[in-house]
């Protein structure tokens, strides 16, 4: 059976490497309404743009998006969405699929993964995803999450360093080693999400800034998948934003 799910999308002005992010605009529409589309083609129950800018908000209503207004307080993209979700009249057991503002090369057909992942593994209390890292410069870059899983499906630790340790003969065969970088894209239960962001942060969550390792350091398991499309790359700065105007 096909997962029921909401998304719902975090958005804030004040990025500290790019001011503004949301409302940046190619090919004559704003990022958010670009990562709006993504979230609309994948036919979730609802979506709900997470935000505490009017002037997000006033753009977003504007494409016909339902807004959320949430504090200025919030240190993370999941505690505003907790917020969110916490104003809505939803199932304990609703999946909300946390797909990031600056996403918007996310395919639908991976949302739509994520929740079912979710779903198909009821033990697991998130979902997300990985896709395979066949350069030595991903692997290499801390910019670049990795992640490594058990053979059930499960994550066992995210990194910012390279991860796993290979010697120098494996490293020249890297593309065709189980090395993984992680999707920022995300899914839980509304109940298990609202106790996730009253756990304190974790020595491995403020070591690595990685939020998940607080999960994982709680003992709550993390369901995770191979991607099915190529999840394209986030926009973090301008010169990500200039790559994605180009095209490239």
């Amino acid at each position: 059976m096909m997962a029921n799910f909401h998304v719902v999308i975090p958005a804030r002005f004040n990025s500290s490497r790019l001011p503004g992010k949301p409302l940046l605009e190619f090919q004559g529409v704003s990022l958010i309404e670009h990562v709006y589309r993504r979230a609309l083609a994948a036919k979730p129950q609802s979506i709900l743009i997470a935000t505490d800018d009017e002037r997000i908000a006033t753009v977003a209503e504007g494409f016909g998006a339902a807004v959320c207004m949430t504090s200025v307080e919030h240190n993370s993209g999941t505690d505003r969405i907790a917020e969110a979700v916490a104003k809505q009249a939803w199932d304990d057991n609703a999946i909300i699929v946390n797909l990031q503002g600056d996403e918007p090369k996310m395919p639908s057909a991976n949302i739509q993964q994520v929740a079912q992942l979710l779903q198909d593994m009821p033990n697991a209390q998130i979902a997300t995803l990985c896709e395979p890292i066949t350069a030595l410069r991903d692997y290499q870059d801390p910019n670049v999450v990795k992640v490594t899983k058990t053979d059930q499906g499960l994550a066992l630790y995210f990194s910012r360093s390279s991860l796993p340790h290979m010697s120098k003969d494996q490293l020249a065969d890297l593309a065709k080693l189980a090395v993984y970088r992680h999707v920022g894209l995300y899914a839980y239960r509304a109940d298990y999400l609202q106790s996730f962001v009253k756990k304190p942060v974790s020595f491995l969550e403020s070591s690595e800034r990685l939020e998940q390792l607080r999960a994982l350091q709680a003992g709550d398991a993390i369901a995770i998948a191979v991607a099915q499309e190529d999840s394209g790359h986030g926009i973090d700065t301008a010169e990500d934003f200039q790559r994605l105007s180009v095209g490239n």
